[in-house]
């Protein structure tokens, strides 16, 4: 298969490129400017997502995508719509005219981040975006479906946690993903046989999780890294802080920036 990965230059794109190219060695990597570090070995495609026609020339030739690029945190809305609503959307329409048959959409916690921590949520649970970058995630997922079921893609979501070789703090322990997790989830999205729309958590093995990931272990997910192993060290350094809206919501501080909600009356609900 030949895969294009967008996104290539961010944080976790760096991180795939190590794992990636071992199983899927007809690599493209693509993002609006050229990775730093790129190497010699490496085939890289200079597009901006909001412009159809740099990405139509990206996807030329590719058989999967694992759509990473975007805009990553919250943003004005202009960025948010240019990066991650147009930019999805040229996405699937390119892969549609050439014929892709899969696509992996990183979408993201923050398309549920309104929801509580103390409740446990599955796939089928309420959106609750936290922020524009959580609608625009959600927007993602909704796209997915639509290419999936009107034009035959093959779409994989993921809700990514938060990638990293181990977890950093204690909401970090309940939505970590080690990187070589990612990489399972992405081959089920590229490789499972009759896939057409599927939406799953994007988490390690995690004991403090707010999440339900069973429909990604029914597709064969059997994530290696667990957050706990890191907890007492993280409990045991974690500062004191005063967010209660941020500690109230899975989001955490996506949920309180520019918050003006009355959440009294949201717990309550």
């Amino acid at each position: 298969m030949r895969i294009l990965l967008t996104g290539a230059a961010g944080g976790v794109g760096a991180r795939l490129r190590k794992l990636l190219p071992a199983i899927y060695p007809d690599l493209v990597l693509s993002d609006l400017r050229r990775p730093d570090d790129l190497s010699a070995s490496e085939t890289f495609v200079t597009a901006d997502l909001a412009d159809l026609d740099q990405v139509k020339k990206a996807v030329a030739g590719i058989d999967g995508i694992i759509h990473l690029g975007g805009f990553s945190v919250e943003g004005p809305w202009e960025t948010i719509l240019n990066a991650n609503i147009i930019g999805t959307y040229n996405l699937f329409e390119a892969a549609r005219l050439a014929g892709v048959k899969r696509v992996v959409f990183a979408s993201s916690n923050h398309a549920m981040g309104f929801h509580p921590r103390g409740e446990t949520i599955g796939t089928e649970a309420i959106i609750r975006p936290d922020t524009r970058y959580g609608v625009s995630k959600a927007f993602g997922e909704a796209l997915g479906a639509f290419y999936a079921f009107k034009h035959d893609i093959g779409v994989l979501s993921i809700r990514i946690g938060n990638v990293g070789e181990e977890p950093l703090d204690e909401r970090r322990l309940a939505i970590w993903l080690k990187t070589e997790d990612l990489v399972s989830l992405i081959r089920i999205g590229l490789e499972r046989a009759g896939l057409i729309y599927e939406v799953v958590y994007g988490m390690s093995d995690n004991k403090r999780a707010w999440w339900d990931n069973a429909r990604a272990l029914e597709l064969g997910y059997r994530p290696t890294g667990r957050s706990e192993d890191y907890a007492a060290g993280i409990l045991a350094a974690q500062q004191p802080k005063n967010d209660p809206v941020g500690d109230f919501f899975q989001g955490g501080p996506f949920c309180t920036d520019e918050f003006a909600g009355d959440l009294s009356k949201i717990k309550q609900a």
